[in-house]
């Protein structure tokens, strides 16, 4: 929309919490107990410098790499997150705005979007799984993916499933009953062009789960399918190779910080890891993701491909990223602060940002492509890197 152009992830986060209620804003900050995560997932690429050249620069820049066999034209995707009632159309918009702007969709399983709709809307969509209810449960959310047509398969183990917030959790409804407007009412009248939003689009925010429905039932809801995966028995070594190979092809394991993790991984199979710690959502007192990188890919990178998910809030984020050792990094709060601000054209205007900044340090680092980014191009303090897990 005109008008609504905005020049960093700052901004946009800054619009989105002046836009949406404020229980929502909360939800997507999120994080668990002291936050110390998801404050370093952040902090720690400002202590990464770089080590830029002054001549012989090179005019011309190729951004485009591809991750698990799919071309995209950055090397940053979307990262699958739960139900995204910051705005009407949902992971639909976003699955535009990425194919738009050349690049992947993650669409996670708690997502309020069918994922027929969604491919619809972007053919390179991943489809993300939890480890929830038994084999025969996942059989039915794979085979419903391949048909819808996803082109690979993200497994996301990680999560210990901490609740408690110092600075303290939204309240969230499990349905938006008759009740349950009146009791947020006050919050909606606050934000006016939101409730708008909403209002054109004919319905209310979903807070059901259509990817986690079985055959021929209705979708439950958020909490009730939650409720399911802390219910359900924990998945082995043996559980990711299996479901590796149910799937049959690019397979994603996402939440790897350990070398030793990273090597198993590898002998189960799969095509890609994602060095993540669940965006600060998981174990507080995690290191931020970056910091575990380059161990984790001097160990593994020359045998599977490596993501960077957390903490990425512009494109000098993602060179850094690059130069320790990841083929592409996976975004989260940065879109979904573009979408709560301006829908999908907010979305664009994020992986916009993330270009211009990526362009500029590859300019300025004096190369003519995201693949001769290294660490001889950064400035790394002495104890920056944290080596989880067993010795290389």
């Amino acid at each position: 929309m005109a008008g609504e152009w905005f020049e960093t992830v700052a901004e946009a986060q800054r619009r989105a919490k002046k836009r949406i209620p404020k229980s929502v804003y909360a939800a997507l900050v999120a994080g668990s107990e002291r936050g110390l995560t998801v404050e370093d997932n952040v902090a720690a690429f400002a202590e990464l410098g770089f080590a830029p050249r002054v001549a012989g620069l090179q005019s011309k820049r190729d951004l485009a790499t591809t991750v698990m066999g799919q071309p995209v034209s950055i090397p940053a995707i979307i990262s699958p997150t739960g139900a995204q009632g910051v705005h009407p159309e949902g992971e639909v918009a976003v699955a535009r705005a990425a194919a738009a702007r050349g690049t992947v969709m993650s669409l996670s399983s708690f997502a309020s979007k069918p994922v027929e709709e969604v491919v619809a809307a972007n053919p390179q969509t991943l489809f993300q799984v939890y480890w929830v209810g038994g084999r025969s449960q996942l059989r039915q959310r794979l085979e419903r993916a391949r048909a819808a047509g996803a082109v690979g398969l993200i497994a996301t183990l990680d999560w210990s499933f901490a609740h408690g917030r110092d600075w303290g959790s939204p309240a969230i409804p499990e349905r938006m009953s008759f009740r349950t407007m009146v009791k947020l009412a006050p919050e909606g009248i606050t934000r006016p062009r939101w409730l708008l939003q909403y209002a054109r689009a004919g319905a209310l925010p979903d807070l059901t789960v259509p990817n986690m429905a079985a055959p021929g039932q209705p979708p439950p809801t958020f909490f009730g399918a939650y409720g399911e995966w802390m219910q359900t028995p924990l998945p082995s070594w043996d559980d990711v190779a299996w479901l590796r190979r149910e799937w049959g092809g690019p397979f994603m394991l996402k939440g790897v910080m350990r070398v030793d993790d990273a090597k198993r991984a590898v002998d189960a199979g799969v095509t890609a890891i994602s060095v993540s710690n669940h965006g600060g959502n998981n174990l507080d007192g995690t290191p931020a993701s970056i910091r575990a990188l380059p161990a984790i890919a001097e160990a593994v990178g020359d045998q599977i491909e490596i993501l960077l998910d957390g903490g990425i809030r512009r494109g000098g984020d993602v060179a850094k990223a690059l130069a320790l050792g990841a083929r592409a990094v996976m975004i989260g709060r940065a879109y979904l602060w573009g979408l709560a601000a301006n829908g999908q054209a907010g979305v664009e205007n994020v992986f916009d940002i993330l270009r211009a900044g990526l362009d500029a340090a590859v300019l300025g680092l004096g190369h003519s492509s995201v693949h001769d980014l290294g660490q001889a191009d950064l400035v790394i303090p002495d104890g920056f890197t944290r080596h989880l897990g067993e010795s290389t």
